[in-house]
């Protein structure tokens, strides 16, 4: 008879192992898949039968909420206050589409979900809320960037160089997210499909191109290819080219000649200001297919940036071996054209990675999750992302994308004199002459001897003449004038005319 106790006792105390291990992986590590997951239902009906927590700008402008309804069906009602201006990169809570944007990358904590017991009562019958999440976004740099951008499409993507903060992040063409939140299926479906229509360019508004579209960097990228000298063979920075219209490339009768059909050369000093295509292209062939792919890769190409949105893409840079066996290919590669393609993000990225002493710090939109009482759940943690140059390498490249303001392509931009602009322009042609024939760029930073803004700006399928100074050029300046006046406390639009406010 004991014996028979014996087995019975072991086998409930066995199955009691196995419901206590299945409630610990249902509850604790299996919880986070289990609310973000589709077939939640809570998920698919969470603006209407839940009360989701807010997004809010980092000034606190509110940015999402869930606002109450008359209706018994469907209590609560998500609205997005400030429209299209965030819509991007807040994205939507649907019941048909889901979540999109910062509403699915934070939908868990974004859901009514088990909050901290504070009484015994509560242990028993935990309550249930939403919390709320806080952005690093600037509304008054976010609302520059859009009249900047003037309605054409591009976009533009603007970081706090030292801690990752993403301060605007816009693009056109854009949507509106309230359709999203109708209770109409027919209004949603409508929605959709008019969010993921392309216009004459090949750009649908449900894309962000600041982070899911690639286009060619052009001579953004020569920035790169400088970084890669200073890294692995500095001795390549005092290497004279006398001035030339056009080089010729090994292996081919092909020809590649200078913007414009203009001489340049020089050594580095002189040839990345005035973005010296021929120059640059032996400096590429000089440099090799090991160290320009190795300094490519090092500030973050062939990579997804950890950037805290869905959908984000990575920038691309051809294999060593590709470029190895074809140079033609690697020179025009080290001034960005070829197969070279990167985001807008990307291009910030590595304007913040020279600007913060060649540490690119990881990229974020959430700066603090709060509980509904105000409590702070998870504050975001800054963190290097990659180390692409020392201190002192990048200090050697600063001062050639300040002259690039002062004496360069930059220098018809206008930049202020007071913001200590440091920049890079670039103008890549696509040869698609069915649309237009130019991508045109800038990145830059301000101000350079201790930068705090870093700037990418993306303007492409422009007219042949456009460069990136003329179309791009007057962007950035806005953006920076209004990034230093926000952090000096002074009215957003700057203080220049031409900027909007």
């Amino acid at each position: 008879m004991s014996r028979r106790m014996h087995v019975l006792a072991s086998v409930v105390l066995v199955l009691f192992t196995v419901v206590a291990a299945q409630a610990a992986w249902i509850q604790y590590f299996h919880a986070s898949a289990l609310d973000a997951s589709d077939i939640n239902p809570r998920n698919n009906v969470s603006n209407t039968k839940y009360q989701r927590g807010e997004i809010l700008a980092s000034d606190g402008t509110v940015l999402a909420e869930s606002v109450p309804t008359s209706s018994t069906a469907n209590p609560w009602r998500r609205v997005y206050p400030q429209g299209q201006l965030f819509s991007g990169v807040v994205g939507f809570s649907s019941s048909v589409y889901t979540q999109w944007g910062l509403e699915a990358q934070y939908n868990s904590s974004l859901t009514a979900h088990a909050q901290p017991a504070q009484s015994l009562e509560q242990v028993l019958a935990p309550t249930e809320a939403a919390d709320s999440v806080t952005l690093t976004l600037e509304p008054k740099l976010q609302r520059i960037a859009q009249l900047a951008l003037a309605g054409r499409d591009g976009s533009v993507v603007a970081l706090d160089p030292k801690t990752g903060d993403v301060l605007a992040m816009y693009s056109n063409p854009t949507y509106s997210p309230t359709p999203f939140a109708s209770t109409s299926t027919s209004v949603q479906e409508a929605a959709w499909k008019l969010g993921n229509t392309k216009d004459k360019e090949g750009f649908a508004p449900l894309g962000l191109l600041a982070t899911h579209q690639t286009f060619f960097p052009g001579s953004t990228f020569k920035v790169i290819t400088t970084a890669g000298i200073v890294r692995y063979q500095p001795s390549l920075m005092n290497k004279y080219y006398t001035p030339m219209v056009y080089t010729a490339l090994p292996d081919t009768n092909k020809l590649l000649y200078n913007d414009g059909d203009s001489s340049c050369g020089g050594t580095v000093l002189q040839m990345l200001p005035a973005s010296c295509d021929p120059g640059y292209a032996l400096l590429g062939l000089a440099l090799g297919a090991k160290d320009l792919s190795a300094e490519a890769n090092a500030f973050g190409y062939n990579e997804v940036p950890p950037l805290d949105l869905p959908g984000v893409v990575p920038s691309f840079f051809p294999a060593e071996s590709n470029l190895a066996a074809n140079p033609p290919f690697l020179a025009y590669s080290a001034i960005g054209q070829e197969d070279v393609s990167a985001t807008a993000l990307e291009n910030a990225l590595v304007a913040a990675g020279v600007a913060n002493g060649g540490a690119i710090m990881t990229p974020h939109l959430m700066s603090y999750i709060s509980a509904p009482d105000g409590a702070v759940v998870t504050r975001f943690k800054d963190s290097v992302w990659k180390d692409p140059l020392t201190k002192a390498q990048a200090a050697q490249i600063v001062p050639l994308m300040h002259d690039v303001v002062l004496n360069g392509t930059a220098y018809t931009v206008g930049f202020l004199p007071a913001d200590d602009v440091a920049a890079k322009t670039g103008t890549a042609q696509v040869g698609n002459n069915l649309l237009n024939d130019t991508d045109d760029w800038m990145i830059a930073f301000a101000p350079a001897s201790d930068p705090t803004v870093a700037v990418a700006v993306s303007v492409p399928y422009q007219s042949y003449s456009a460069t990136g100074a003329v179309i791009a050029g007057p962007i950035v300046k806005c953006i920076i004038e209004g990034a230093l006046a926000i952090q000096a406390k002074l009215p957003a639009s700057g203080t220049s005319s031409t900027c909007p406010g």
